[in-house]
């Protein structure tokens, strides 16, 4: 089994109202020198050895990612 990482974020040109409140609510916290925040998704596969990227790609794009709005990035880790 081979564990995979699929990270799923916004498009840098689409508007990110959870990262833009984080990124608001940080000074008021008292943190300091944050200019920016984006939020997206983190999703955990174990998979078998033998499923190709290719495969991986096309779950990542038909079910974990709206190709429209998000950006994502498949990679194996050490499990």
């Amino acid at each position: 089994m081979a564990r995979v990482v699929v990270d799923v974020m916004p498009k840098q040109e689409i508007l990110d109202p959870q990262g833009q409140a984080v990124a608001t609510a940080l000074p008021r916290l008292g943190f300091a020198g944050i200019s920016e925040v984006r939020q997206g998704k983190r999703f955990e596969l174990e998979v078998a050895d033998d499923v190709d990227d290719a495969t991986l790609a096309q779950i990542a794009e038909t079910l974990l990612a709206n190709p429209v709005i998000e950006d994502f990035a498949v990679r194996r880790v050490e499990a």
